[in-house]
């Protein structure tokens, strides 16, 4: 009981005192897992765990979207609100027919999103 309790302020600590680039990290690193969980929850058969995860990794595509300055970014801002609208998209239409071809196709693209955000974290604090 003890080790719970521990791991839930340690949680809960880690997200309060995360910096925004921290907190971004553990958004994307959120949307892999969520995704993963919905996959294998369609295999299973769980319509209600496959929606839940489905939904939630939807929902850190919308705060990712919501959080792009885009004006600020330019064109390449541009290109990842394309991507975050196309992965948010499919996701809808996987949610829907709970599709793991769908699910398959779209994996991949929220782990190169995740891994486009740890690379560009690398090299901000290389220039710092």
């Amino acid at each position: 009981m003890y080790g719970n309790s521990a791991y839930n302020a340690y949680k809960t600590n880690s997200v309060n005192f995360a910096s925004k680039d921290q907190l971004l990290l553990m958004l994307v690193d959120g949307a892999v897992k969520f995704a993963k969980i919905g996959r294998q929850a369609i295999l299973d058969k769980d319509v209600k765990k496959a929606h839940e995860n489905i939904t939630k990794t939807q929902d850190v595509f919308y705060e990712l979207m919501a959080t792009l300055d885009v004006e600020q970014a330019g064109e390449w801002g541009h290109n990842l609100m394309s991507i975050y609208d196309f992965i948010v998209r499919k996701l809808t239409e996987a949610n829907i027919k709970k599709d793991i071809a769908i699910m398959d196709e779209i994996i991949p693209l929220i782990e190169e999103v995740r891994n486009t955000w740890y690379e560009a974290d690398k090299l901000s604090r290389r220039s710092k």
